[in-house]
């Protein structure tokens, strides 16, 4: 039977679909509940669908609205700075101002370039890796997002045949349409296993590049590294003249104003930022030291891109950062309000016999259904019950509150006491009955 709380979004959803393919631009938007919803409002730590539901964000678009939606001071930046001039196909000041900014706050950004995306990023990052070293291979690990493009997208699926063995996984595309010759581009391994990374590097030493990880498993489980994990990384990739690239997509401006390798005290040699820098707006930047960056510098590595760096883009992340510098206790907040709202969930959890994991550092953090007491890397996800989590998810977005579909949860500066205590007296609700 129709839901009619979502009717408008379902005429919508049906318009949408005769003119874009699945009626939607990025595949995971079809996965809402019931179906793909479409918006019409949102403001702070609330979103409002056609239909006029409103819920409490806790996906904040996959991660970007770390100052919630609508900030006056980033719109009133990109409304003003557009009005200059949208796109110049040449520099201009402000281009200049970002780039001292991020120089002034992240320990490793001694020359950087502005990109679109993450995804056009990191290849900017392997290319750069590549030139230097002259080497050909990168290490990855199973489950870390590094975009949707074929190189990254090999493994960050459960394989039909199975994981295989730890040295030498199996690896799957995650879509049909993949350059199978892409597959040779990278070693693939599970990730916070000490033993194993040392072993793999030794043994592809003279044929690596890189060594690219996100700091934080995010994208799956929200798993933290180990400790001494990172540590060991560094230390390797210096002993090799390998380049150590943070994917810092997610954790860059959310786990500090610096990022991850700020809050670890870790420094790679080239690092990726996006989702938070621009509040939403499309911008990346890899950012590096400078003996990694000359390749691009000296004209040997070529990055490119006609809207790179454009004036309403930048303006936002300049405004974002300039926010976060002003609000001097936003880290603290967001940390103290995760970490209250997970310490909730588990205690309901335990009240209802509940075996509801909750994991991650607090400005996000994971919620997965397993009898597991803690995960470390991609494998220990398989014991995840899905449906369970399918189940808890669209149910607390029937009592108003969004979370992204894959258990994951986002906090925002505009998060306050009260959403937590609604979200949890929401959770409850559903845990009980689940």
């Amino acid at each position: 039977m129709e839901n009619n709380r979502y009717a408008k979004s379902k005429e919508l959803l049906d318009r949408a679909s005769k003119v874009l393919a699945s009626g939607v631009s990025s595949e995971f938007r079809k996965y809402n509940h019931p179906h793909a919803l479409f918006y019409d409002y949102a403001h702070g730590s609330m979103i409002r669908d056609v239909d006029g539901n409103e819920y409490i964000d806790f996906t904040l678009s996959q991660g970007p609205l770390i100052l919630g939606h609508s900030n006056k001071r980033v719109l009133d930046a990109v409304e003003s700075y557009s009005r200059e001039g949208q796109l110049y196909a040449g520099q201009h000041l402000k281009e200049i101002e970002l780039a001292e900014k991020l120089q002034e706050i992240i320990p490793t950004a001694e020359l950087m370039r502005f990109c679109l995306d993450g995804s056009e990023a990191v290849q900017t990052a392997f290319r750069v890796a590549r030139s230097k070293t002259k080497r050909n291979l990168f290490l990855r690990f199973e489950g870390h997002y590094h975009g949707w493009l074929d190189n990254v997208a090999y493994g960050i699926s459960v394989p039909q045949e199975g994981f295989g063995s730890r040295d030498k996984p199996n690896i799957s595309p995650w879509s049909q349409g993949m350059a199978v010759s892409s597959s040779s581009e990278f070693i693939l391994i599970p990730w916070n296993d000490v033993e194993l990374l040392e072993k793999t590097i030794g043994k592809y030493k003279d044929e690596l590049a890189a060594v690219i990880t996100e700091p934080i498993m995010c994208n799956n489980g929200c798993i933290p590294p180990r400790a001494g994990y990172l540590e060991k990384m560094r230390e390797l990739c210096s002993k090799y003249g390998i380049a150590l690239i943070f994917d810092e997509v997610i954790t860059g401006f959310r786990m500090s104003l610096s990022g991850a390798q700020g809050y670890f005290n870790i420094q790679p040699d080239l690092s990726i930022y996006a989702k938070a820098m621009g509040s939403g707006y499309p911008i990346s930047a890899i950012v590096g030291k400078k003996e990694w960056m000359e390749e691009i510098s000296s004209g040997r590595v070529i990055h490119a891109g006609t809207l790179n760096a454009s004036n309403p883009t930048v303006a936002a992340s300049l405004a974002t950062i300039e926010e976060l510098q002003a609000d001097t206790d936003v880290y603290s907040r967001l940390f103290r309000l995760g970490n209250d709202l997970k310490s909730g969930l588990e205690e309901l959890a335990a009240k209802h016999g509940q075996n509801l994991l909750v994991q991650g550092p607090g400005p996000m953090f994971n919620t997965s259904f397993t009898n597991l007491k803690a995960q470390y890397e991609y494998r220990d996800l398989l014991q995840n019950d899905k449906a369970k989590l399918n189940q808890f998810i669209s149910q607390l977005h029937e009592e108003g509150i969004r979370v992204i579909g894959r258990g994951l949860w986002y906090i925002s500066s505009t998060t306050t006491d009260e959403d937590v205590s609604k979200a949890l007296v929401a959770a409850g609700k559903v845990l009980k009955h689940l």
